[in-house]
C-alpha cells in the first residue's frame, strides 16, 4: 500500500535536477500530523513554497539553461533550478482526504514545465499507509 507523504519527504526531479530537495508542507486548514510530521496533500506543489529547487537544472527546455548553453556555443550549461510544476501531484490517494484534498502518497508524481518528473524518493515516514 502507498505511504502517506509528510513534511521533509525527499524529492528528486528526474532526469534534470542535479540534487534532491525536501518537501515543505503548508497546511490548508487544520494541521494534520502523521508520525509527528505534517501530512501532505496533492495541493502541496507550489514552487519554492512546497517544492524547493533541485540544485542545478540540465533541461534544455528551461529558458535559463537554453540561454546559457547558447552562450557557451552549444555546450550544455546547467543553471539554477527553479521548479515550475504544471499542476498538482497525481494521482494522490483515492479515498484518504486531508482538509478536503486527496492525501499525497509516495507513488504520486508532479510534472515540471521544463520536462522533468518530480518523484517522491522517501515519504518522510514509513508506518502510515493511505488508500
Amino acid at each position: 500500500m502507498p505511504l502517506q507523504t509528510c513534511m521533509g519527504a525527499t524529492l528528486q526531479c528526474i532526469p534534470f535536477g542535479l540534487a534532491p530537495s525536501s518537501l515543505i508542507v503548508i497546511p490548508k486548514g487544520p494541521p494534520v500530523s502523521v508520525q509527528g510530521m505534517l501530512a501532505a496533500t496533492i495541493m502541496d506543489f507550489v514552487p519554492i513554497a512546497n517544492i524547493p529547487p533541485f540544485g542545478m537544472c540540465i533541461s534544455i527546455a528551461n529558458p535559463a539553461v537554453a540561454a546559457a548553453t547558447t552562450a557557451a556555443l552549444g555546450v550544455l550549461t546547467p543553471m539554477p533550478c527553479i521548479p515550475v510544476p504544471v499542476g498538482p501531484w497525481k494521482p494522490g490517494a483515492i479515498k484518504t482526504k486531508i482538509n478536503k484534498f486527496p492525501a499525497l502518497d509516495n507513488l504520486s508524481v508532479c510534472n515540471c514545465m521544463w520536462g522533468g518528473v518530480i518523484k517522491i524518493v522517501t515519504p518522510g515516514q514509513f508506518k502510515v499507509s493511505v488508500l
